[in-house]
């Protein structure tokens, strides 16, 4: 397994930002391995993302912050650093529909996805026995029309108990509320079973097909608190043709949600994807 570190950066887009930041890694020996960055012209905005080598890098974690300091201060960056030996903690929230909880179990369990799942969390029972299948502790939840807020309580409390750094909502067929969302900001994965902004909302492939479309699509995007409107980090599309009836658009659609989802998942564990102005740079 290789052991990098990865520094994500935001800030005003100005000169001296890649020399600036290349000069302090050489300075501490690091061997870059990858860099990339994207300006937003219209927004004056520099984003990068750099990662290194930690073989022979002569400064250690604990003072990287100090070290890099005045740098970030006169160049007014945000930043974040993010070493490839931790594992993040995932939960995964499901309802009744399994396909996307089964790739990701599949995925995690071939070390595709370098995460731990120490949580399923769902409003119903039906996914329970794949639970048992991967190994992973499974809690129902059951959320009543009237009692959402004790639901999310409860919800809360496991997340805590588990110390879960992110959420992935794998076809989890309920509406967080914004006080939920507010303690994982740009942490909360969903997959919508639409091509956003196209068909938002509830059953899609439906109007899709009383639409005629020859094109679905399924996207991937954090939560906020405008309902399917988060930043989007990932879409694909399976073309259709007039002989496909709503049972074809579901079963291709199902292939395309756990796709788009596990590519999304893997990106935000391999800190690839920065926000900003509600939508992502996701770094190769």
């Amino acid at each position: 397994m290789k052991h990098t570190a990865a520094l994500l950066i935001s800030c005003p887009d100005q000169k001296g930002l890649v020399a600036g930041i290349a000069d302090f890694l050489l300075k501490h020996d690091a061997n870059i391995l990858h860099a990339d960055q994207h300006q937003d012209a219209e927004l004056k905005l520099f984003l990068m993302r750099v990662e290194w080598d930690l073989a022979g890098f002569d400064l250690n974690m604990e003072g990287f912050e100090a070290a890099f300091k005045p740098i970030a201060a006169k160049f007014q960056m945000n930043w974040r650093l993010a070493l490839s030996s931790y594992r993040p903690k995932m939960a995964v929230f499901v309802s009744k529909y399994d396909h996307c909880l089964a790739d990701l179990l599949y995925r995690h369990q071939a070390d595709e996805l370098h995460c731990d799942i120490p949580l399923i969390v769902s409003n119903h029972a039906d996914t329970h026995w794949l639970a048992d299948a991967y190994k992973v502790p499974f809690q129902h939840v059951a959320v009543a029309k009237d009692a959402k807020h004790e639901a999310e309580r409860d919800q809360l409390a496991l997340l805590r108990h588990h110390h879960i750094d992110f959420i992935v909502l794998a076809r989890y067929m309920q509406v967080l509320s914004k006080e939920f969302i507010h303690h994982f900001p740009n942490r909360i994965i969903n997959i919508h079973h639409s091509f956003l902004p196209a068909f938002h909302g509830a059953r899609p492939y439906h109007r899709a097909f009383e639409r005629g479309v020859k094109l679905i699509g399924a996207s991937s995007h954090y939560v906020t608190e405008s309902l399917d409107d988060g930043p989007i980090i990932e879409q694909d599309v399976a073309r259709i043709s007039h002989r496909d009836q709503i049972e074809d658009l579901m079963q291709k659609g199902a292939d395309l949600e756990k796709i788009v989802l596990s590519r999304a998942v893997r990106w935000h564990i391999e800190n690839r994807v920065l926000v900003y102005a509600n939508k992502t740079v996701v770094f190769d």
